[in-house]
């Protein structure tokens, strides 16, 4: 289980780093894909979706394991998208930040205590 951290230690010089870390807390505990899937904290569009479970369990794997994060793909170094190949077709994911009720978008995606986060995964053709 991942500790959460202390959002009031830290400051706006480090706050893209915060945020990168507790994205990938996120992203990388998302084993019981049923369970993400009721809570709201994951969605597979419909194209995922059509390609069958297998695929969308490989799917989540590959994201839970994706670490090809560079300046290009990742300018703020928060770790919220990403780009693969699964079976030669190209997939995006990534994650947005809302408040706790779903209703808008957080006020602050360094606090996690005001903040749920919610992992996509969609064919780049769907963008």
């Amino acid at each position: 289980m991942h500790k959460p951290y202390d959002t009031n230690l830290i400051g706006p010089a480090n706050q893209s780093e915060h945020i990168r870390i507790l994205n990938d807390a996120f992203r990388t505990d998302l084993v019981a894909i049923g369970l993400a899937l009721i809570s709201n904290k994951l969605f597979i569009t419909r194209g995922v979706a059509d390609c069958g479970n297998d695929f969308i369990d490989r799917a989540v794997r590959a994201v839970r394991e994706f670490s090809d994060f560079t300046e290009d793909n990742d300018p703020h170094g928060e770790h919220d998208f990403g780009s693969f190949d699964l079976d030669g077709i190209q997939l995006f994911w990534k994650i947005d930040y809302y408040d706790q009720n779903l209703d808008m978008r957080s006020p602050d995606p360094a606090d996690h205590t005001v903040t749920r986060r919610v992992l996509t995964i969609l064919l780049a053709a769907e963008n």
